[in-house]
This record gives C-alpha cells, sequence and structure tokens, in this order.
C-alpha cells in the first residue's frame, strides 16, 4: 500500500523474471505494502498476464530465456494501447546502453541486482507516483478539453441564438472596435464589415448620438443600461430605433466594452401617428354635428324659435346630422371588423346585373335630390364574380354615393360594366368637381376629404373609399380612380371573374 502522500491506494504490479527467488521476494515485500502482485516465469506467461489484467506496474528482468526483457516492454506498450503503464527493469548489466534502450522501450527507472527490499519499496514508490502524476496530467488534459468543448459548445449555441436576432447585436470593446455583429446589425451601419476585421464603430456607424451612447457605455464603472431613440437614414429610408446599450464588466467590476442592441420602432411609430391621427379625425367628425344638433336643440328649447316652419327645418337638419353620425359608426363599425377578420360572408355566385341596377335603384333619390341623373351601359351577358353579395352592393352604393354628392347640378353619373382580362370591370364615372393628382394618391386613405370651394357643402365620414379598397382587395381585386379637376372621377372596380361557372 503507497505511503506517498498520504495515500493508501492498491496498484496491481507484474513480476516478470525467470528467477523463482526473485519473484517471490519481490511478491512478499510488495503484498506488505498491500498491492495486488501477479507473477510470470518469462516474458510470454507476462504477456498473457497484462491481456487478461489491468496492471498499474511492470518489474520485467532484462536477461530471459526465449523473448528479452526489451521485446516486453515494446509489445506491452502496444498492448497497453492509450492506457498508462510505468515499467521498471531488473538487471544484472545495467549499462548506460541498455539504459537508453530500455528508455526508448518505455521503461521509468532500474533496479539493479541483487537489491534490498528497501531498494525495491523506494524504486516502486517513485515509479507509482510518477503512475498517479501521469493519470492526474491525464485527468486534468481531460477537464480542460471537455471544459473546452462545453465552451465551444455554449459560444455556438450563444452565436445560433444573436445570428437568430430580429434585433440587431452590435458588441464593442474599449477600444470602440466592433468585435461582434449579427446579420441584423448591418441595416442600422453605414460602412460594410469585411470577415476577420474589427473596425471602429465611428466608420461604420453613421448616428453620432448612438456612437456617443456606446461609447459612454464602454467606459463605465456601473453596469446600468440605458436606452435612447435613434433615427438612421439606410437605403430603404428613414428609420427609428429604440437603442438598449449596456456595458460589459470583468470579474474585477472594470468595463471591458459595450453590447448594444437596436430594434426597429419604425413601423411602431407608424402605427402611433396613424392612432393618433384617427382620434384627431374621428373627435373632429364627431364635434361638429354634436355641436350643431346641441345648438339647434337650445336655440328650440330656449322658444326662440317660434315659427313651425323653422323648427321642421331644424330638427330636420338636426336628423341630418345624426344620420352622418350614425353613418360614421357604422362605417367604423365595419372597418374594426374587416380588420379583426370578423366579417360574416356568404360567397357564392353572384347576378351582377342584378346588384347594380338595385344599387342604382337605392341611389337615384339622392341623386334626383341634387340634381344628377344615373345611367348604366350593361352588356347583355355579363361576367359571373364569386363573392358576398352585400359587399359588393355596398362598393357600389358607396361609389353611387360619392359620384352624386361630389357631383354638380345638372350632373350625370354613369355605370359601366366590361371584361377586362381576367376581371369584371365596373366603372362609374361622374362629371364633378375631381379630384387633384395630390389627392388621388391619398383619396382611398381613411379620413381623407380633399377640402376644396367645391367640395366644402359635401357631407361624408372619408371612410367609404377606404371601405370599398378594403373588401375589393380581400377578392383579390382591385380599385382605381382616373380624375381631372373640374371634369370629374372615374372610379373603376376589377374583380376576379369566376372559372368554371
Amino acid at each position: 500500500m503507497s505511503q506517498e502522500g498520504g495515500q493508501d491506494t492498491k496498484y496491481t504490479i507484474l513480476v516478470v523474471d525467470d528467477e523463482p527467488g526473485i519473484r517471490s521476494g519481490c511478491e512478499r515485500v510488495l503484498r506488505s505494502e498491500g498491492h495486488e502482485v501477479l507473477l510470470a516465469a518469462d516474458a510470454r506467461e507476462g504477456l498473457d498476464l497484462l491481456k487478461d489484467n489491468h496492471v498499474d506496474l511492470t518489474l520485467v528482468d532484462l536477461k530471459m530465456p526465449g523473448m528479452d526483457g526489451m521485446e516486453f516492454l515494446r509489445r506491452a506498450h502496444e498492448m497497453a494501447g492509450g492506457e498508462n503503464l510505468v515499467s521498471v527493469m531488473i538487471t544484472a548489466y545495467a549499462t548506460i546502453e541498455a539504459a537508453v534502450e530500455a528508455t526508448k522501450r518505455g521503461a521509468y527507472d532500474f533496479l539493479a541486482k541483487p537489491f534490498a527490499p528497501g531498494e525495491l519499496l523506494n524504486v516502486v514508490r517513485r515509479a507509482l507516483r510518477h503512475l498517479d502524476l501521469i493519470r492526474e496530467r491525464d485527468r486534468l488534459q481531460r477537464e480542460r478539453e471537455q471544459q473546452l468543448l462545453e465552451l465551444a459548445t455554449e459560444k455556438g449555441r450563444l452565436r445560433t441564438v444573436v445570428e437568430a436576432m430580429v434585433d440587431g447585436v452590435l458588441v464593442t470593446n474599449r477600444d470602440r472596435r466592433v468585435v461582434m455583429r449579427n446579420p441584423a446589425a448591418l441595416s442600422y451601419l453605414s460602412g460594410p464589415i469585411e470577415a476577420g476585421t474589427m473596425p471602429i464603430i465611428d466608420e461604420v456607424m453613421a448616428d453620432e448620438e448612438l456612437r456617443e451612447l456606446i461609447g459612454q457605455a464602454s467606459n463605465r464603472a456601473e453596469g446600468t443600461l440605458m436606452t435612447d431613440e435613434v433615427t438612421m437614414i439606410g437605403e430603404d429610408g428613414e428609420r427609428t430605433a429604440l437603442a438598449s446599450v449596456a456595458p460589459i464588466m470583468d470579474e474585477q467590476g472594470e468595463p471591458l466594452g459595450a453590447v448594444t442592441v437596436l430594434r426597429d420602432i419604425t413601423e411602431l411609430k407608424r402605427v402611433e401617428e396613424a392612432k393618433a391621427q384617427f382620434v384627431n379625425m374621428v373627435a373632429h367628425e364627431l364635434r361638429a354635428p354634436i355641436a350643431a344638433v346641441d345648438g339647434y336643440l337650445g336655440v328650440m328649447r330656449e322658444g326662440m324659435v317660434e315659427d313651425p316652419a323653422r323648427q321642421t327645418e331644424m330638427i330636420d337638419r338636426s336628423r341630418k346630422r345624426l344620420g352622418s353620425l350614425l353613418d360614421l359608426v357604422n362605417d367604423l363599425l365595419e372597418i374594426s371588423r374587416i380588420e379583426a377578420g370578423t366579417v360574416r360572408r356568404e360567397i357564392g355566385p353572384v347576378d351582377t346585373r342584378e346588384v347594380i341596377e338595385d344599387a342604382c335603384e337605392i341611389a337615384r333619390p339622392l341623386a334626383a335630390e341634387q340634381q344628377v341623373t344615373i345611367t348604366t351601359d350593361l352588356p347583355d351577358e355579363l361576367p359571373v364574380i364569386r363573392v358576398d353579395r352585400d359587399e359588393f352592393s355596398r362598393c357600389l352604393t358607396n361609389l353611387l354615393s360619392n359620384a352624386i354628392k361630389y357631383n354638380k347640378p345638372e350632373g350625370s353619373v354613369t355605370v359601366t360594366v366590361s371584361q377586362d382580362g381576367p376581371y369584371l370591370r365596373v366603372d362609374v364615372a361622374d362629371t364633378g368637381v375631381g379630384i387633384s393628382p395630390e389627392g388621388q394618391k391619398r383619396v382611398f386613405d381613411e379620413f381623407f376629404r380633399e377640402k376644396t370651394d367645391a367640395t366644402r357643402e359635401a357631407t361624408g365620414t372619408g371612410l367609404g373609399l377606404s371601405i370599398v379598397k378594403r373588401i375589393v382587395e380581400f377578392y383579390h381585386g382591385k380599385v382605381e380612380v382616373e380624375s381631372e379637376p373640374g371634369q370629374g372621377s372615374t372610379f373603376s372596380l376589377l374583380l376576379p371573374a369566376a372559372t368554371n361557372e
């Protein structure tokens, strides 16, 4: 049993010697130390024992009949493969040449015959201590390799996560050099980064405010997250990003650099602006009619209007104003249902002629009030379309209503239907005030109403054409407008014609 370093580890020792006295003497001394001892009278027997047993140390006689100790060492170490095997050569012919040759074959030390028990133990203890050091070295090497593998795996996972992020990620060191970035970050940079290079952030980041933020974070002593909105000009125009910059600290709390996460909030800002614009428009559209009705009711309540005809006129105006409010609410609900995808549709073949004629009949009272005539030009055979009948009717009604309201006295509205390639084309042409080129670009936007002297008296929610566009696009169709200020407008619905009908 080994006593070195307070250890009491048991080892298996193979003694290969053709002298029985040497074998028995070694066995007695080594077993007294607690080791397991295997004995072999020649090299071949020793190799057989090696094959069938785990051996830590071999004591081998140099000169033996048949296979000598040198050949045994060579074969023994070949059999051991990657396992550690320490050998000590026993010889009565210790020479420098023999020592060199034995070392080449894998021997650790020499033990000269004859030897005392103490000499044997000293050599064995040194050899076993050497074996322990080899094994500890190998263990540490394996641990290091495992740690490196785990580190490489963890770095690979981290890089995979960073590479897959939709947010831009930039890591800079204290020298303001870009040491890591993901593909999403490239869209925020003003210059390319060549593979294997670490450019200074000032060379590839155009936004001065963000560069300053990164510089501050790279030298901060505390790990404080800093955020700010930055505006960048890229190939796809102006973009707004939310930049979050945090310092990277070492184990002693000293700054090593900074990590920057860039989140594109351009669309979010656009939605916020659209929401604010929407609220302002709705408030404006609600305030005017409510104020008018409230004024009429206040006048009548105070008894300031005694003429029944005048009172009737004020009531009619109030009802007209309330009617526009109801139209606004209905249009808002319709847009909400379309956006939420909760519109209930019964899609099927539609009698186009019937729907167009019904829509014209519904619009004729308003046309008569505005002194506008409605005519239709429908071919004998019309293409079949597969749509929800009520939605198709609503599109036509909205277009006819606008054509009448923005027309001129004694004007006209003409509905024409034709086949346009794979589409059924419905043109609603009027002789009205027309739309400017700038207005035509926005005419399908929510709440857009072109303000001119000719359109000041026309009422409406500014949502009708937006609803028409949303409905038509649901059916993979399109809506177009051609207009000339003062000459009238033509709105065209193009809906895919049904096949195999």
